[in-house]
This record gives structure tokens, sequence and C-alpha cells, in this order.
């Protein structure tokens, strides 16, 4: 089966032929409620009429459009609405590829997105993205790429990634076509307040190619310098954890996105700029960021955000909008996608109950009746990766226990040591500075004092890079160890764990699953296979959600209790992030005053 997106110019005259009833519709959908999210009105009584891919007639009769072999749908008591977007979605941090992706989300609505892969950019850079949009092309979904703008995120000085993307990489992307679609987000905002060349030159590349650029600014809105990212042309940024924080970005003329991942909770704050400071919402969208294969299926995806969002006092309808129209609108294909209007794509999902419910029980992409009642049935065509691509784990040496000790500049006494403390549903750390305990030159950690060991060990180049830190937050009761390949954004051998011997088997068990991840503890070894690039399953869609389930089991098991722990604790390694990460080449610390800096482990008097 193939899922055919026609350039509305090609569609022109048989668009025109069937909405004057001379040439049949190949789809009809007859009597529902309309969600119109361009008029902000439910139309009772409309029907809608498909030729192709595309919206040929919307109207209250359709009677005209109907022949021999028009397949009509009646939506009599349930509700016609466009197909869900997502705004700000990493494809890898599901832990599927595209093509599991698009089973697991279409079922659930989601329609189309805007995909930034700069997950799989840091591993393999264009190759890895060019894969991606090649995989997505060939689902349903009306998928858009963003090309990685920060590969590596914070600069080779302060990590080692497997691949490296400027401004020419950047414009030879926006030729691939027209779903390419923006830049990523600019995480390396402190390089472009500052006139980076590199990133600065990225931003003109993608401006020059009429594209959008996508922004992450994680200091306070408050700060001078957000007007500054603004003004280098950046029009929408996620990082948004407070109400004053959507304000001044719309009042800037950002796009505002509203992120409710799987441990990224900002929704029910930042949605008051809306609700309690009557925020106009047509520049304020609804994202997911980073959600689970296990949170897919637990939760649910754009539906899910839909859902909570209404629950924080968003009228229904507007919730739509955020969720379709906006979105659209914000990258400029608001002719293609977002709505049911005459000439648009044929993205259409039908709800049952109230509206408010958000319950799809029926999803119609390009056109073609693709899930029903929650199961997919449309099959979707095979991709295959090549075989770098599941082989991209590539360790200097097997690590044992002694390469998680860590040493120190006395025999003994104590030592203030610079601790990653973790904040749960929080994508922001906190730096503490603890007085730790030394003991024949080592310093003492997990000795039931509630900490862990933290290890970065490069994984792209086999340079043997590793550091070794310190992380309170964990909550590991036991022995315990994990260790993944998903380690934002670096995607280097992350290991977690208050056991030397135990870190080391957990480090080699993802090594020689070629990436994944793994805990360990006592009582036994789960591992959940991460295959391609290290971040995403090769297995379907049910397994790898099965298997993602079992990582948090364990965890939860050893003493984790953070929600959705793994989606966490993948991002400690990420070193643009405030306040304090851990990268293969130390310590980092980004803060308004001093921006991105390498900070020694021990605080000198």
């Amino acid at each position: 089966m193939t899922f055919e997106r026609k350039p509305l110019a090609d569609c022109v005259p048989e668009l025109v032929a069937t909405a004057r009833g001379d040439r049949p519709a190949t789809l009809v959908i007859t009597g529902g409620k309309l969600v119109n999210v361009i008029s902000g009105e439910i139309l009772n009584g409309m029907s809608v009429g498909i030729q192709g891919g595309r919206i040929a007639y919307v109207g209250k009769d359709v009677s005209h459009l109907i022949g021999e072999d028009t397949q009509v749908i009646d939506a009599n008591g349930k509700y016609i609405a466009p197909g869900l977007l997502d705004g700000h979605c990493h494809i890898e941090s599901t832990q599927l590829t595209a093509t599991e992706f698009a089973r697991a989300v279409l079922p659930l609505g989601t329609t189309g997105g805007f995909f930034d892969a700069h997950e799989i950019a840091n591993v393999f850079g264009l190759k890895g993205i060019k894969l991606m949009l090649d995989e997505l092309r060939g689902t349903p979904l009306a998928g858009y790429m963003q090309v990685a703008s920060c590969v590596p995120a914070a600069g080779p000085e302060f990590e080692t990634t497997g691949a490296a993307i400027g401004p020419e990489e950047v414009a030879e992307a926006f030729t691939w076509g027209e779903d390419v679609i923006a830049l990523g987000e600019v995480m390396n905002f402190p390089g472009v307040v500052y006139g980076d060349e590199k990133m600065l030159g990225e931003i003109q590349a993608t401006l020059r190619a009429g594209r959008q650029v996508d922004g992450h600014f994680t200091w306070p809105s408050s700060d001078w310098r957000l007007p500054v990212y603004a003004a280098a042309g950046v029009t929408g940024d996620h990082e948004c954890v407070t109400a004053e924080d959507v304000i001044e970005r719309v009042r800037l003329g950002m796009y505002a996105k509203l992120r409710r991942g799987s441990a990224w909770h900002d929704v029910a704050k930042t949605i008051t700029a809306h609700t309690e400071h009557g925020i106009d919402p047509r520049r304020i969208m609804l994202v997911t960021d980073d959600r689970s294969s296990e949170s897919l299926r637990d939760e649910g995806h754009m539906d899910f955000v839909v859902r909570h969002a209404i629950a924080q006092g968003v009228k229904p309808v507007t919730a739509f909008q955020m969720a379709t129209i906006n979105t659209a609108e914000r990258f400029g294909v608001a002719r293609d996608i977002g709505s049911i209007t005459p000439g648009s794509c044929a993205d259409i999902i039908l709800l049952d109950g109230n509206l408010a419910d958000v319950n799809v029980v029926l999803t119609i992409a390009a056109g073609v009746v693709v899930a029903e009642n929650g199961i997919m049935t449309a099959q979707l065509p095979a991709f295959t990766y090549p075989e770098e691509v599941r082989a991209s784990v590539h360790l200097a040496q097997r690590p044992t226990a002694e390469d998680f000790i860590i040493t120190t500049p006395i025999a003994s006494g104590t030592l203030p040591t610079r601790v990653i403390k973790v904040r749960e549903n929080h994508v922001e750390t906190i730096e503490r500075i603890l007085t730790l305990p030394v003991e024949d030159g080592k310093l003492q950690v997990g000795q039931g004092d509630g900490l862990c060991k933290i290890a970065v060990l490069e994984r792209h180049k086999g340079t043997g890079n590793k550091s070794v830190g310190v992380v309170e937050g964990i909550g590991f009761h036991e022995p315990a160890a994990i260790a993944m390949t998903v380690a934002h954004d670096s995607h280097n051998v992350l290991v977690i764990g208050n056991d030397d011997e135990l870190m080391a088997r957990a480090a080699n068990a993802v090594a020689d699953a070629q990436g994944g991840v793994a805990v360990i503890t006592a009582s036994g070894e789960t591992l959940f296979p991460l295959a391609i690039a290290g971040l995403m399953s090769a297995e379907p869609f049910e397994i790898a959600a099965a298997q993602s389930a079992a990582i948090s089991t364990a965890l939860y098991n050893a003493g984790c209790t953070l929600n959705y722990a793994f989606m966490t604790l993948s991002l400690l390694a990420l070193a643009v992030i405030p306040t304090l990460r851990i990268s293969d080449k130390g310590l980092v610390r980004i803060s308004p005053e001093d921006g991105i800096q390498l900070v020694p482990l021990f605080v000198q008097d």
C-alpha cells in the first residue's frame, strides 16, 4: 500500500471536478460534528468529500460526490476533526523506528509531525537524518524533518560525538525536499547570543532556504538575552516551564510550545499563560518532545496531551487548535495540513463521546483509512537500516570496575565535591557541593549515602575518553547499576550506579548488544536492546514498549522511583541544559553568568 501526498498544484483539476460532482469522490464522511479549527466552531451535520489524498468538498450534503466505488463512512454522532500534529518530537526518544512510531501513533489520532532527528544525527550526521527521512516518507504520516542544529550540542571541546554538522551540511539537507522543513532546536543559545560563527551560519543557511528556525532557550524568560536570541530569526521554542516563559516568547513573535513528554510535565503551569493571563492561544502549540514507547502504550501521544490541556481548563476546540492549525501555521504548511478545508490533505480523525475525551475511533491519513478502534488497518512497508547503523558502539576497551574508581588528590579525609542533583519531571538539574569522604586515595560514594557514581564512556571513535562524577536523587536502595547508549545528545555510554563491578557489567552488556539499556542488580539483569544507532529498537512497537516497561520495573525494584526514570536519566549527559551535566570530557556547567564551561569535580577552597 502506498500513501501518496501530491502537491496541491498537481491535484487541482481532479479536486475541482470532484467538488462539482463530475468525478466521484474516493471517500466521503457523512453527517458528523465538524471541529472547525479555523473558525473555532463545532458545526453539526457536516460532511467531507475526499479525492485521493486531499479534501475536495466540505459541506452539509455530499451526495453529488458519491459514486459506485466511493467509500462511505457514516459519522453520525461522532466528531470529525483534523489529524493531530506534534510540533516538536524526537522519534528516537520513543525507542522506535519511524515505521513503528507511525504504527504506534496513527491509531491515537496523530497524522503528522515535525521531527528533529538530532539524536541519530549525533551518531551518524546527515546520513542518519536522511535514513530516517527516507523511512518516514514510506509511512502514512505527514512527516516533516528538521535538520539537527547542534551536532555536537555544546561543541567539540565539551563532548565527543559521532559526527558534526555545520552550515554547509544544513544547506545541503534543505535540497532534499520541501519536507525538510526547519532547523532543529538551536540548543547552543549562548553561541547564538554571542555570535558563534557556526551557529549563525546555520541559521543564515536556513533562512536563505526559506525555512523556519526552532529554538531552545533555557535561561529565564526575563533575561535580556531572549530578545537577542529572537533577533537571530528563532520563531519557536519548547523550553517553556512557566507562564512567563510563554508570555515573553509570544510577545517577541515566537510560537510557544508547551511540552508534555513522558517525564517533562510542563503543560499544567505553562497553559496558565492563556487560561489565567489571557494570552491569545493562536501562537501556543502542544508538543511531546520526548515520549517513550512505554508511555505511548500506557498514556498515548498527542491525544493524551490535548486531553491533558483540556483538563487544565482549555476549551476543547482551542486545545485542538493548539495541536493542529497552530502547528501547521508555525511551519508555514497550513495550506496542506492542520484543518479540514477544501484542498487540504485528507488527514482526518473521528472521535466518539465528548470531544474533551479525545477518544479517537478512526484515523484517515493521506485519504486512506489506516486505523480503526485503536488498531492499525493499513500495512506499512518494511525499511532496512544498513549494517553500520546496527553496529555503532565502539569502545576503546571493555570496561572494568577499576574504570569507575574516582581517585583523589588526598589519601584520606574529606573533599568538597560537585554533585549533580536530579529533579523529577524536570529537564534541569541542580549543582550541589557536598563534602564526601576519602579513603586510600579514593572517593567513597554509594556507601549508604544515597549517592551514585555517574560516568560517560566515549563510544563513537574508540578514543578511550571517560569521566566519572557523582549524582544524587537516583534512589537505589541496593547495589545496582544502569548503563545506556541513549545519553542525550552525544549518545556515548552513560553509566550510573552505586557498585563499580555492576557498573562495569552494565556497560559491557549494552556494548555487547550494540546499543541499549541495561539494569543490573544482585538479583539479575534486564536488557532493552537498541541496535539501530544505539537509539532505536529493531522490534515491533509492542515488544519495544514491553522491554521499555521492564527497564522501568527493574529501576523501580532497585529503588529508583522517578517518574519514567529512564527518560530523566538519559538527559544527564546533555551539556547545554542547566545546571550541571557530565560528558566524556568531564563535568559541564551552564549558567547565565558564565555560559558553558568545564568545571572540576573537586571544589578548590
